[in-house]
């Protein structure tokens, strides 16, 4: 890629090769995404200063009606602490809830330029079934994310901070965590990005990006 055409990119298109990231968390009525009911999804949308450093930006989150024969694990609820039917939940139906969100999604990645989205999530795989599994049965039409790849901040965390578990890897990173709010899909997905965003940032202190234009 020659300077120029660098030069035409956002700085967030170049730092992911034409992805957006995007923080994604579900919490749900079982671990089968097919099967079981999604309950509550929130993301988190990014930005880039003029400096290449990310930042949380948009909170997008929605409480969601169990779909028509949706299974729930009890197990899962006590869990989570969820009551699917509390009136009090003010719960969207799937499609209600994902449309506006996807629409931001879309005006994000025309924003910076970018390709498509991925999904960045802690066990990234799991919110990645379950936001897929939603999508599909309410046939919802361009779906902004990566099909299949993703960014598991499990996984970068155990290699940056050597921990796993999103409440201690915050707390190696200075995040503040409090584990009376975890198991909401609205906390956990801002605590996420501010994960995402820490080691991100901490690795470009470290000069690991931009790379030399040699290595490019």
């Amino acid at each position: 890629m020659t300077i120029e055409e660098k030069q035409e990119k956002s700085l967030m298109a170049q730092r992911f090769r034409g992805f957006l990231p995007v923080v994604v968390d579900v919490e749900t009525g079982g671990f089968n995404a097919d099967s079981d009911a999604l309950l509550e999804i929130a993301m988190v949308t990014l930005k880039m200063d003029d400096d290449g450093y990310l930042h949380p930006n948009e909170t997008l989150s929605a409480n969601i009606h169990p779909f028509d024969g949706a299974n729930l694990e009890q197990e899962a609820l006590d869990f989570t602490g969820i009551d699917p039917f509390d009136p009090e939940r003010d719960a969207e139906f799937e499609i209600d809830a994902l449309t506006p969100m996807l629409q931001t999604v879309r005006r994000e990645i025309k924003h910076y330029g970018c390709n498509r989205a991925v999904l960045v999530g802690h066990n990234a795989h799991f919110d990645h079934g379950f936001l897929r599994a939603a999508i599909d049965r309410n046939d919802i039409k361009r779906d902004p994310f990566h099909p299949f790849s993703s960014f598991d901040t499990a996984s970068i965390a155990a290699i940056a901070l050597g921990q796993t578990v999103l409440a201690k890897s915050c707390k190696v990173a200075g995040i503040e965590f409090d584990n009376n709010e975890a198991h909401s899909a609205a906390y956990d997905t801002f605590k996420t990005a501010e994960l995402f965003c820490f080691i991100v940032n901490r690795y470009k202190d470290l000069g690991g990006w931009p790379l030399a234009e040699d290595d490019a």
